[in-house]
């Protein structure tokens, strides 16, 4: 996968994710590990509110379609398509989870082929961070 720049994920983050690794597909969970093992792992209070963790609602472009979305990253109990709620275990979600405002990732799906997302904004309310959809 091809990705600008480097991704952050807290230290909570990383040990609940990696909790849950057998749970997902074997494809998604191959490369959440792989983007977990190269990620900086940081306490939540030194996380940037543009950054990507769970629980957090993001707008995104997928750049393959033009389209927009936006959607909360949850763990997979809470995943509900119709609140567009998305589990970390989904595609997408894995594809999300420790990125900044700003950046693209190139996401290979089960078919063959390749997502390119890019994230928007970010609202991470555990932060108390607040940014305009």
């Amino acid at each position: 996968m091809v990705m600008e720049h480097g991704l952050t994920i807290t230290n909570d983050d990383y040990e609940k994710i990696c909790a849950i690794l057998q749970y997902a597909k074997a494809e998604v969970a191959d490369l959440l590990e792989e983007e977990l093992d190269r990620a900086n792992v940081v306490p939540r209070s030194e996380l940037s509110p543009e950054i990507v963790s769970m629980n957090s609602r993001i707008k995104f472009l997928d750049v393959n379609t033009g389209k927009e979305f936006v959607a909360t990253l949850v763990y997979p109990n809470d995943a509900d398509i119709d609140e567009n709620k998305i589990s970390i275990l989904a595609p997408i979600g894995a594809a999300l989870i420790g990125l900044r405002v700003g950046q693209i990732i190139d996401w290979p799906l089960a078919s063959g082929r390749v997502k390119r997302i890019k994230v928007i904004s970010v609202i991470n309310d555990e932060h108390g961070f607040k940014k305009a959809l």
